[in-house]
């Protein structure tokens, strides 16, 4: 058997198999207790036939129409023009548009609900190639699977590809359609500078959105992603997250009123968040004309503020003396350790090695700091070469202790008013700064490291090792 007549062989039981499956649905939902049951079945098998029902669907095509830009989904009662116009023929622009579909798109379907079969009997595929595209090539061998009369079966082939032509009658909108004018010219105020454009829904984008973001919300990669960003896991791909979506629903019960996509769709169609800016103050604040960030920087800190507060109100509850009462004041304590050691960190990544000792007048601003916070922000200046009595004093290890009474002076000072906060409490803060091995302590380990100093430094009064 010539190659052709194999390939109509497999058109013609491609159809068969299609219009049999269509038959076979219907003829489950013939209810056994009708007393039209057999006439109605009998009905069924006749307008099932392979001729009744390609003749049928060729005279149906004409209620439906190929698309790629609908007007439906802009009002569902909305008559006027649908476009079909293949993304890769769109020009190429930066902007994200149907454009950017390629080769690779979904063409859309608008029109009678009732004639939609039609579009699914065109998407029937034989070796990779739907019976639409087959037809629209004048595929001989679909053609002839269509009737054995050749010009029967180019009427009929001529009939269902109509489907991809635009409407007679040309270019129309609808009052229930979208309508804006837009300036072309340079004068406002006159009438001939401007062009009325009909916006229409790019569905075929549309379509290819939603299969993105379903596949990020739902996909088994995503959700693998999502349980080790929950429980704080290392990961090797990517998690998707999309703030702020929004779920369009169209059509409402009747999604196949709208188009054949928005049937698939389930009438779910994502808008992404299109909101104004909002604006953050950059973690990294710098400490200009400050003698100590502690004075503004560190208490600036949201969580910073929370903790004081709750730190406060608590040891003003005077709580029990127990083991509870303490972890509960480590606990406020930890976290107040943690936004610092994370300032410093801050100020260490986004600051050149020896902003505390520019030369302009700019950067002399930051001169004001204590000798000792300099030490503590700016640990790479030891390594420039005009900075040896620098790097002597950072090598010593005297100012860490200095930056323990600092911080538990400030604390004091924030505690100060119903609580009676002294020197006990202060060498209590202090020693948690200083023995603080998840924080303080190994950020400075992780410093000598990198500056190659020793690791082990003698302990000196009021010094650390």
């Amino acid at each position: 058997m010539p190659i052709s007549q194999q390939r109509k062989v497999r058109w013609h039981e491609t159809f068969i198999a299609f219009i049999q499956e269509r038959l076979h649905a219907k003829l489950d939902k013939l209810k056994d207790d009708d007393p039209k049951r057999e006439a109605r079945r009998e009905e069924l098998l006749a307008q099932h036939q392979h001729g009744v029902w390609i003749e049928d669907a060729a005279r149906r095509v004409t209620q439906i129409q190929a698309v790629t830009h609908s007007l439906k989904p802009i009002h569902p009662d909305a008559r006027g023009t649908n476009l079909y116009v293949e993304p890769g023929r769109l020009p190429s622009l930066n902007e994200l548009g149907s454009h950017a579909l390629g080769q690779t798109f979904a063409g859309d379907v608008v029109g009678s609900a009732a004639a939609l079969d039609v579009y699914k009997f065109l998407k029937l595929e034989v070796d990779g190639v739907s019976l639409l595209a087959a037809l629209l090539a004048d595929d001989e061998a679909a053609v002839q699977a269509l009737h054995d009369d050749p010009e029967q079966a180019k009427a009929w082939r001529d009939a269902l590809v109509g489907l991809m032509q635009p409407r007679a009658g040309g270019s129309s909108s609808h009052t229930r359609a979208k309508q804006l004018y837009w300036l072309t010219g340079s004068d406002p105020c006159a009438d001939g500078d401007y062009e009325l454009l009909a916006p229409l829904f790019a569905t075929s984008l549309s379509h290819a959105v939603h299969a993105q973001i379903q596949e990020d919300r739902f996909g088994d990669v995503n959700k693998a992603a999502r349980a080790a960003r929950r429980e704080r896991k290392a990961h090797d791909g990517v998690f998707h997250d999309y703030p702020g979506l929004a779920v369009q629903r169209m059509g409402g019960t009747k999604p196949q009123n709208i188009s054949q996509l928005n049937s698939e769709r389930g009438g779910v169609n994502y808008l992404l968040a299109s909101l104004p800016p909002v604006w953050t103050v950059s973690p990294a604040r710098l400490p200009v004309d400050a003698h100590s960030v502690f004075d503004k920087l560190f208490i600036a800190r949201p969580e910073v503020r929370r903790a004081v507060r709750s730190l406060r109100q608590f040891l003003e509850s005077d709580p029990e003396p127990n083991l509870e009462t303490r972890q509960r004041r480590e606990a406020y304590i930890d976290t107040l350790l943690d936004e610092l050691v994370t300032l410093s960190g801050e100020l260490q990544q986004v600051m050149p090695a020896g902003w505390t000792c520019a030369s302009t007048d700019e950067e002399k601003r930051f001169q004001k700091l204590a000798r000792a916070e300099q030490l503590w922000l700016d640990p790479l200046r030891a390594e420039l070469p005009q900075e040896a009595d620098f790097a002597r004093e950072w090598l010593w290890m005297d100012w860490p202790a200095e930056i323990g009474q600092r911080f538990a002076n400030w604390l004091n000072a924030q505690l100060k008013g119903k609580l009676p906060v002294g020197d006990v409490e202060a060498r209590e803060w202090k020693k948690a700064l200083l023995t603080d091995e998840d924080g303080f302590a190994q950020q400075l380990s992780e410093q000598r490291k990198q500056l190659d100093a020793p690791r082990y430094i003698a302990v000196r009064e009021g010094g650390m090792p």
